[in-house]
């Protein structure tokens, strides 16, 4: 994650920390998962993929009660149910964490049971361990937003996730990033974002090979 420029992103790394100790499965997907790959771009929020039960339901509004927050018990059990975004809201700093059921998408079951761990390191924070998407998922996942919105910002991370694999940057996630499992993703998503994801490989592996 970039050093620079970093956002006020307290409520979300507590959220992340509360449903590591209440053991509640999640995902971090999107934008700030982009960053764990080698994405430059500055996010203000966490898209967090939750399998929740009545615990984990039960567990996160304790922790976050009213007046202060808002963390509707009732909310997040019809949201499971229906496949729902809902919210987590501090008051106080005004800050809100959007927090996605994993029945809202089908690609996200996948992704699921692919997620790893990874490490998140912000200023002012103890580096702690969070389970995440792969980046092959992530890129999946910003194929379908570009898909659905046409959005460069989608394509300029995906570009960025590409030439840190192509530099060689990490190693290990070099080892393991799976090319031809994104491609036939691709294709399932029809011609246009087959085209944009081969154009943007080629376009990373001519900015990897210049440097």
């Amino acid at each position: 994650m970039p050093n620079e420029s970093v956002p006020d992103l307290s409520l979300f790394f507590d959220i992340l920390r509360t449903l590591e100790r209440i053991q509640a499965p999640y995902m971090i997907i999107g934008a700030f998962a982009a960053t764990l790959y080698g994405s430059t771009r500055v996010t203000y929020d966490i898209d967090i993929v939750v399998d929740l039960n009545e615990t984990h339901i039960q567990g996160l509004a304790a922790v976050y009660p009213s007046p202060r927050y808002y963390a509707d018990p009732d909310q997040m059990r019809d949201s499971m149910q229906n496949g729902i975004m809902f919210n987590i809201i501090d008051s106080s700093r005004g800050e809100k964490a959007d927090l996605v059921p994993l029945t809202m998408a089908d690609h996200h079951r996948q992704a699921f049971q692919r997620r790893v761990r990874q490490i998140v390191e912000a200023p002012d924070l103890e580096p702690f361990d969070v389970w995440c998407a792969r980046s092959e998922d992530v890129i999946i996942g910003k194929l379908v937003a570009w898909q659905e919105g046409r959005s460069p910002k989608h394509e300029n991370d995906i570009y960025e996730m590409l030439v840190f694999y192509y530099l060689d940057v990490d190693s290990a996630l070099s080892a393991d990033f799976d090319e031809p499992y994104i491609t036939a993703q691709a294709k399932t998503l029809g011609v246009d974002v087959l085209e944009l994801w081969t154009a943007t490989q080629t376009a990373a592996r001519q900015e990897a090979d210049r440097d």
